[in-house]
């Protein structure tokens, strides 16, 4: 159990300290792992951005993930999505999903596009996964980019979860593998939800601070 998801920051920039020095470009995956993105960022010398994925809700449980799409288009789908739903409800579920991304990077960075992650150490970053398909669709449409090493950091996930995403990941880093796993929150004493403006602010905050070092 973490206290919040600053405690897990912490823990995993602890984890990542040998990527100091080589200004690594950290990516959360919105928006609760925002502020812990900025956390390691910081601590690491590294550059903060998002990478846009959303997942993709089951036909009658919109909460429950059948698997993920990222804003480039890919789509990763677990195997149960692959039984549970027709080929025109996942088209129209990612369609409604690409959307809803689009919007968020034009209302994230209005003034600047993605930073490119080709040739850089690359660390995603998310509070916790439990099906780890929103982490592989990021890690898949990052590695099309051609980064130099590809790492997932994650507060908590279940270990069925992690061998899925160490297929698509040069190393893995998850502080917590526990079992039985319900969902992420359940490991966090404060799982308050990150609003929009927030992740805005940790972004402009990044934006200027480029600007000023260059």
């Amino acid at each position: 159990m973490f206290k919040d998801r600053t405690e897990a920051a912490k823990q995993l920039a602890q984890r990542l300290r040998y990527f100091k020095g080589e200004r690594p470009l950290v990516l959360a995956i919105p928006r609760g792992a925002v502020p812990m993105a900025k956390h390691i960022a910081d601590a690491l010398g590294g550059e903060l951005d998002v990478v846009l994925v959303h997942k993709l809700g089951a036909p009658d449980n919109p909460e429950y993930a059948v698997g993920a799409v990222s804003e480039d288009g890919t789509v990763e789908l677990s195997a149960h999505g692959r039984r549970l739903c027709s080929e025109d409800y996942i088209e129209r579920e990612v369609d409604t999903q690409l959307r809803t991304l689009r919007a968020r990077r034009r209302s994230y960075t209005p003034i600047r596009p993605p930073i490119d992650p080709t040739g850089r150490v690359v660390i995603v970053v998310d509070d916790g996964s439990a099906t780890g398909a929103t982490m592989i669709a990021a890690l898949q449409t990052l590695r099309q980019r051609a980064p130099r090493q590809l790492i997932a950091a994650l507060g908590v996930a279940p270990s069925d979860a992690l061998s899925s995403i160490a297929a698509a990941a040069d190393a893995v880093i998850c502080l917590a593998t526990p079992s039985p796993f319900y969902a992420v929150g359940q490991h966090f004493s404060d799982f308050r939800q990150i609003s929009d403006e927030e992740v805005i602010e940790l972004l402009r905050q990044t934006t200027e601070h480029g600007a000023t070092d260059h």
